[in-house]
C-alpha cells in the first residue's frame, strides 16, 4: 500500500514504515536506546531526504521511549534523579544542536554532515562496544557463574565537586559528568535525529559506573524529553517534520517497545551489548559504502553550497 509523504515528497509503502517502526521499538525496549541511530539511516535507504528523516524520526523515538519507560517504571529500574541531571544537560545540547543544523541547512551541507556523523559515530561506538562485550563474555566464562565485580571508578570523576547521591544507582558522584554526557547527547539528538542512547548507555555504564539494569530505563527517561524538545525546535524552525511518516513510525514503535522490554529481561547484559554492537557496525558499513560508492553526491553537495 503506497502512501504519499507531503513534506518528504516521496511515495513509500505504509507497511514497510510500520515494520521499520516496530523493529526500532523492539530495540528501544531491549537496549534502552531510542533506535534513531538505526531508523534514520534506514529511512535514508528507502529514499527519505536526510533533513526530513532527522526531524521526523525524533517523534518516533519519543513514542517508543515512552512506551519502554513505562515497562521499566514497573520494574523500578529508572533512576529519576540521575535522569533529571542528564536531562538538564540534554535540553541545553538540543537547543545548541538545532542552531548548528539550521546553519548547515542554510549553506546546503546538512545531508552530507548527517551521513558523515553517522559513519564516524556508529563506527567508533560499535567497535568499542563489540570489543568490550567480547571481553565481558570471556570474563563471565572464566569466573564460571561468579557475580561480576562492581565497577568502582576511583579516578578523576570522584575528585570533582558538586557531588550528589543517586540512590537507585547506588552512586555518590559529581553532577558535572552526567551534565556533560547529557549536553553531548542533546547536540547529537538535534543534528542526527537520534535519542543518543547508543552513546549514552555506554557512557552511563563505563564513565558514570551505573548498573546495567538501571541504565536502560534511565536512558529512555532522558531520551523522551530531549527528543521531544528537538522535534519541537525542528518543526518550528525548519518545517521538516512529516506528520504522516511520524504517525506510521510511531504506531510500529509503541508496539515494538513493549515486546523489546520483555525480551531484554531474558537476555544477559553482555549478550545485549554484543547484539547492539553488531547492529551498529552493520548500519555503519552500509552508510560508509553508500558514501564511497556514490562520490558524485559529495561533489553535487559541494557545488550546491557554492551558489
Amino acid at each position: 500500500m503506497q502512501i504519499y509523504l507531503p513534506i518528504a515528497e516521496v511515495s513509500v509503502n505504509a507497511f514497510l514504515l510500520l515494520g521499520l517502526g516496530g523493529l526500532v521499538g523492539i530495540l528501544s525496549g531491549m537496549f534502552g536506546v531510542g533506535g534513531g541511530f538505526l531508523l534514520t539511516p534506514l529511512l535514508f535507504f528507502i529514499g527519505i531526504p536526510p533533513a526530513v528523516a532527522v526531524a521526523t524520526e525524533a517523534n518516533q523515538i519519543v513514542a517508543s521511549s515512552f512506551s519502554g519507560v513505562l515497562a521499566h517504571f514497573k520494574r523500578k529500574t529508572v533512576d529519576l534523579r540521575m535522569g533529571v541531571v542528564l536531562l538538564i544537560g540534554g535540553l541545553a545540547g538540543a537547543a545548541l544542536g538545532v542552531q548548528v543544523f539550521n546553519a548547515l541547512r542554510a549553506i546546503g551541507q546538512v545531508d552530507l554532515l548527517v551521513r558523515l556523523c553517522y559513519v564516524v559515530f556508529l563506527g567508533i561506538i560499535g567497535a568499542l562496544m563489540f570489543v568490550e562485550s567480547l571481553r565481558a563474555i570471556r570474563r563471565s566464562k572464566a569466573t564460571a557463574g561468579a557475580p561480576p565485580p562492581r565497577r568502582h571508578h576511583r579516578g578523576w570523576i570522584h575528585a570533582l565537586p558538586f557531588k550528589m547521591r543517586f540512590r537507585t544507582s547506588g552512586l555518590y558522584l559529581s553532577v558535572i559528568p552526567p551534565l556533560l554526557v547529557g549536553l553531548f547527547v542533546g547536540i547529537l539528538a538535534a543534528i542526527m535525529g537520534v535519542g543518543g542512547g547508543f552513546i549514552m548507555v555506554p557512557a552511563m555504564i563505563y564513565i558514570l559506573g551505573m548498573p546495567t539494569k538501571v541504565v536502560v530505563g534511565t536512558s529512555l527517561f532522558q531520551i523522551i524529553f530531549v527528543t521531544a524538545f528537538s522535534t519541537l525546535l525542528h518543526a518550528t524552525t525548519n518545517y521538516t517534520v512529516d506528520m504522516i511518516l511520524a504517525v506510521l513510525l510511531l504506531i510500529g514503535g509503541v508496539v515494538g517497545a513493549q515486546v523489546g522490554a520483555r525480551i531484554g529481561v531474558k537476555l544477559k547484559a553482555e549478550q545485549l551489548r554484543i547484539l547492539l554492537a553488531i547492529m551498529v557496525l552493520g548500519v555503519c558499513g552500509k552508510l560508509a559504502l553508500d558514501l564511497l560508492l556514490q562520490p558524485s553526491e559529495l561533489f553535487t553537495l559541494g557545488a550546491a553550497s557554492g551558489h
